[in-house]
This record gives structure tokens, sequence and C-alpha cells, in this order.
């Protein structure tokens, strides 16, 4: 399958089935966050693999929307690692985060697995439920696995606005 049409056919599978995600995938699609550019190259992602009973039990005390998924990745960024911006102090680690997510996302989908980016959790709850370090911020969550027979994209998952209310040469 080409980009596009990867692009294209992945949706947020928010209903899954029981079977386990094997060892290896999980593994290339950890292996493709790894390989994601990031600010400087200084690689402040940390991802916390969620994949245990009692580990998922304790994940939603921090958000409902795990949709039975078998491993849920939780993205973060090690705020003394990322590279902020001389002008203003900007920290690049939320951007930084949401690449490495879009790198996992993408290849769980080459890989024939689905998931869905979650960023409705309590970060608090998820720093102390997971004993994150001060530095660590989490960004997303990602509940990953074999989509159930019957999960289906969402009816907006087609929807696109028009390019040229998108993209703009030279003005805005």
């Amino acid at each position: 399958m080409d980009f596009l049409e990867l692009a294209k056919n992945r949706y947020s599978v928010r209903k899954f089935s029981k079977k386990p995600v094997e060892p290896e995938k999980l593994d290339l699609i950890l292996q493709a966050g790894l390989l994601a550019p990031t600010a400087c190259n200084n690689q402040p992602e940390r991802i916390l693999v969620i994949d245990g009973a009692a580990e998922l039990e304790r994940l939603k005390k921090c958000t409902p929307y795990t949709f039975g998924a078998p491993v849920v990745l939780m993205v973060c960024y090690d705020r003394s690692k990322s590279w902020k911006r001389g002008y203003d102090g900007s920290d690049s680690g939320e951007v930084d985060a949401a690449v490495v997510t879009t790198h996992l996302m993408l290849e769980t989908a080459a890989l024939g697995l689905g998931c869905t980016w979650v960023g409705c959790f309590d970060p608090a709850a998820a720093r102390r439920e997971f004993s994150l370090p001060r530095e660590l911020v989490p960004v997303a969550l990602l509940p990953l696995g074999y989509p159930s027979p019957d999960a289906v994209p969402s009816v907006q998952h087609g929807r696109r606005s028009a390019r040229g209310e998108i993209v703009f040469r030279n003005r805005f």
C-alpha cells in the first residue's frame, strides 16, 4: 500500500477484538515511533506500554476511552530533553510527541491493526497512576489492537475541507 492510500484508509478504531497483539508487531510499531523526527533530534519522547490487565484497569482512572484495546501506548515527552525555541522559549516537546504518535498510528495501520488517538484523559491521574517523573509530560494515549469485526470508521471520517480552505500560497 502506498503512503497516500494508507493515510486515506486508516481510521480511528473504537472497538477492538480480544485478539492479543503479537510482540513482534508491537516492536515494529514502537520502532516506527523511535524513527520519528524530533526538534534538533533531541528525542524527548517517552512511550509507556500499558498491556497488563492490572495496568489497563488503572488506566481507567485516567480516561474512559480505552475501547477495550489490549494495548495502550502513553506518549509523553521529557521536558528536560525537549528543544526550546530561543526567541520565546516555546517547548517543542508536544509537537515532537505528536509526530511520534502519528508514526505509531501509521505503522499500526500498515500492520493491519487499528488504533485511535485519545487526548481526553486526566494527566494528573496518569502521572499518579503510572508514577511518571515530574519532567515527563503525557500528551496522548493510543489504544491499539485488532479491530473488532464490527468496527467501522466514524461518519465524520471521510469529511475533508476543500484544499483551498487549508492550503495557501504566499498569502492568507
